[in-house]
Formats: C-alpha cells, sequence, structure tokens
C-alpha cells in the first residue's frame, strides 16, 4: 500500500471519529425540536389490526385549548341538588311501545329524594325573609314521613342549623335511624288526624313556637311546613320542569307523579303545561289516599275511610311518603292542571319493586313504584308511540324494614309478565 493510500485511510478515519462525535452532541437537541413540532400538531394515523377502522392519534398533553375551569368545582353540599339525570326504563318501555322516562331524583346529592329540592328552597327562602341566620341557635322543625326530614336535616347541618323531626311511628325504622345519624332530633308520634294537636304536623308547629318563645333558648324555631309552604312548589316550577323540559328537548306526552305535599306535580305541571299545552299530567294515588276522588269527582273520598274499615289514622296503605287525605296548599296551586288519575294498589306496586329490579336493576322505594305502575296503565290508555315521564324518589334502602319486607324474593323474573304486575284483580 502505497503512502497516499495511508495517509486517505487515516484522514478518512479521522474524519468519521470528529462526525460521530459532532453528531453525539447535535442529535439530543434534533430530536427534541422533531418531537415539540409532533406536539403542534402532527397526527398519526394507523390502522388496529383486523378492526379495520383508521384511528387518528393526537398528543394534546401541553395544548392551550384544554379548558381549566375553576368554576365547575359545586361549591358545598347545597350545590349537589338538582340537575339529576333522566333515563329510559327499558323494560316497561319495551313492553308498552311507549318510552316511558323516569327521572332519577334518588340522586340527588343532599338527602337522595326530591325534598332536597324542597328542603333547600325553604331554607333559602327563610333566610331571604329574616327567619332564619345561620351560626345562630335557629332550630328548623318540620312534621314529615321521612324523606323531607333527611334532606332537611342534611342541609340543615350544611347551612349552620340544627333540625327537629316530627314523624309518624309507623313509618320504616330506617329513616329515623339516618335522622339520628345526621345529629337531628326525633320524635316518633303515634298516628292522628290533622285535628289532633299531637299529630306529627302540629306537633311540629307547636314546638317551633314554644322555641321562639322562650327567651331562656338561642336562637330562634322556625316551622317548615313542606304542605302549605309555597317554596315547595316552588323549587319544582324553578328547576324540576325546567330540567325535564331541557332533557326531553320540549318533547312529551304525559307527567305522571305522586302526591304528598302535591308540589312536585304542582310544580313541574305549572311550568310545563303552558309550553306544552297537549301535555297530560297524570296523578298516581296509592289506595287509602282521597286524592284520586278529589281528582276524579271532586271528592275527597276513599272507600277504605268508611266507618268501621279504616286500619290506620293516616292512609290506609304499605306505600311511605305519598297519599293523603286533605288538600294541602301545595297541591292547590296545581290541581287545576291535573288532567287525570291513577289509582295504584298495594299488590301492584309490590309487584312492580321486584320487576324494576329483576328486569331492570333498579332498586327505589315505595312511591316509586305507585308511579311507575301509573306510567304503564297512562302509557297503555294512550297507546304506543308516545313519551311518558314519571319520577323515582328515592331509594329501597330507607324501606327494607316495611315495604321490601313484603316483596318477596327475587329470582331472575323469568315467568313474570307486565300482565302479572297490572291484573287488575290486584287493584283495590
Amino acid at each position: 500500500m502505497g503512502y497516499s493510500q495511508r495517509l486517505y485511510i487515516s484522514a478518512a478515519f479521522l474524519a468519521g471519529v470528529l462526525l460521530t462525535l459532532g453528531f453525539k452532541d447535535f442529535y439530543p437537541d434534533l430530536e427534541r425540536r422533531f418531537r415539540q413540532r409532533g406536539r403542534r400538531g402532527t397526527t398519526t394515523r394507523t390502522s388496529l389490526g383486523d378492526v379495520g377502522d383508521t384511528v387518528t392519534l393526537q398528543d394534546k398533553t401541553d395544548s392551550p385549548n384544554i379548558e381549566r375551569n375553576a368554576s365547575r368545582v359545586a361549591d358545598g353540599l347545597e350545590a349537589c341538588v338538582g340537575n339529576t339525570p333522566l333515563f329510559k326504563i327499558r323494560s316497561l318501555s319495551e313492553a308498552t311501545g311507549c318510552e316511558i322516562l323516569a327521572k332519577a331524583e334518588f340522586l340527588n346529592g343532599a338527602g337522595g329524594s326530591p325534598k332536597d329540592r324542597v328542603a333547600l328552597s325553604m331554607i333559602q327562602k327563610a333566610e331571604e325573609d329574616g327567619l332564619l341566620t345561620p351560626n345562630s341557635g335557629d332550630i328548623i322543625y318540620e312534621g314529615t314521613v321521612g324523606s323531607t326530614g333527611i334532606s332537611l336535616a342534611t342541609l340543615c347541618r350544611a347551612r349552620g342549623y340544627l333540625a327537629h323531626i316530627c314523624m309518624p311511628s309507623d313509618q320504616s325504622t330506617e329513616k329515623s335511624s339516618l335522622l339520628l345519624k345526621l345529629g337531628a332530633q326525633v320524635e316518633r308520634l303515634t298516628p292522628a288526624p290533622i285535628v289532633d294537636p299531637n299529630q306529627f304536623v302540629n306537633r311540629a308547629r307547636s314546638l317551633a313556637a314554644q322555641h321562639t318563645a322562650d327567651p331562656s333558648r338561642p336562637g330562634r324555631g322556625f316551622f317548615a311546613d313542606q304542605f302549605e309552604n309555597e317554596a315547595n312548589w316552588k323549587a319544582h316550577y324553578e328547576s324540576t320542569g325546567p330540567e325535564i323540559y331541557r332533557q326531553t328537548g320540549g318533547r312529551l306526552d304525559a307527567f305522571v307523579a305522586s302526591a304528598g305535599t302535591g308540589g312536585t306535580i304542582s310544580g313541574v305541571a305549572r311550568f310545563l303545561k303552558p309550553r306544552l299545552p297537549n301535555l297530560r299530567v297524570i296523578l298516581a294515588d296509592p289506595q287509602g289516599s282521597g286524592l284520586y276522588n278529589k281528582i276524579k269527582f271532586g271528592v275527597m273520598f276513599d272507600p277504605k275511610e268508611r266507618e268501621g274499615t279504616r286500619r290506620r289514622q293516616q292512609v290506609d296503605t304499605i306505600v311511605e311518603g305519598v297519599g293523603i287525605n286533605r288538600v294541602t296548599g301545595n297541591l292547590e296551586a296545581g290541581r287545576e292542571l291535573i288532567d287525570d288519575a291513577v289509582r295504584v294498589s298495594d299488590d301492584q306496586a309490590l309487584a312492580m319493586a321486584r320487576w324494576l329490579v329483576e328486569k331492570d336493576g333498579i332498586f327505589v322505594g315505595s312511591s316509586s313504584c305507585v308511579n311507575c305502575v301509573a306510567a304503564v296503565q297512562v302509557a297503555q290508555t294512550m297507546g304506543p308511540g308516545h313519551r311518558i315521564v314519571t319520577i323515582l324518589c328515592d331509594s329501597g334502602m330507607r324501606h327494607l324494614s316495611k315495604f321490601w319486607a313484603r316483596v318477596g324474593e327475587v329470582g331472575d323474573a323469568g315467568d313474570m309478565t307486565l300482565g302479572d304486575v297490572m291484573d287488575p284483580k290486584c287493584a283495590s
């Protein structure tokens, strides 16, 4: 090998070493620039084997377009009330040919029922009127069969008050136990007619007045008065009704709901009827309640109220929270907007409870089952193709010791038909 060849090889070797060292220092910067360029919008398209669809992958980790809005964080428990989902009950919809939709009020974030809306509305109105002052020793008194009391007890704690709840002693023990765990004072009273001073509502009213009149006690007593307080129906006029209208896109043919105080059906009807003139508003009423005949015939009467036939002082049914034998101010607020009423027997409600669990996995309380029976009856009357909205009020967890103890064993529903639930021989 000549001298010139050896010189050429040595020069080439030295150039290779220098090039390698230079690229080693330059490569990380080149790689970084390439990756940054890719993040600014380069997309990668790839095929997922046998799926056949092309997927576009985008890395937006550092994108300035990601919305970071701190205002979406709810401010306190009160902000978790309302905006509950509306969903289709598949089994009832398929069986009737109608779209039966349920407003999931059991998902309200305070007490887990539509009474969250009512309790919050009553408290806020009393605060606006100067009747309640947070953290002042004020106590809210209420007569309730349970759900309103649970909502009040929860929201009282959230807003700086205490709750004193009077309730009939024949309601499920789960409710009073929960109230005690929420720190409420609870009185379970023997069921009595509304004219009795010791009737649970009258007792709460009296205790509130005594508290306010006693100078030795801190704070004041406030009687919430859910049956007559206009903040009840207005809560549903201002929230539940607009939510249903928005969630359905204004497309519904019937609204079906039971009534205890009457606030839900009145408030929703007052909002929806002017916007949907052809909407049918239907009251669902359990056995033993006089509202069915009040709506149908203008007379407050039920066959179970005949002399010598009544077993209970309030409403002769296993269903809790709905049904009443007097007209309340909240019901009167929307009574003229109610088009019809449906009677639901205890046996029908019990059968519907089992149906909903076995067919849809829906575990709800007695009043919700009354609503669903009535919704099915309305669907069968109206015929296929209609859209019906009803209310699922609370979880079955509050009804284990009474209503659900009567439901019986839950199986696979293989032998149950909707006709078995709606069997008119079950009705009283």
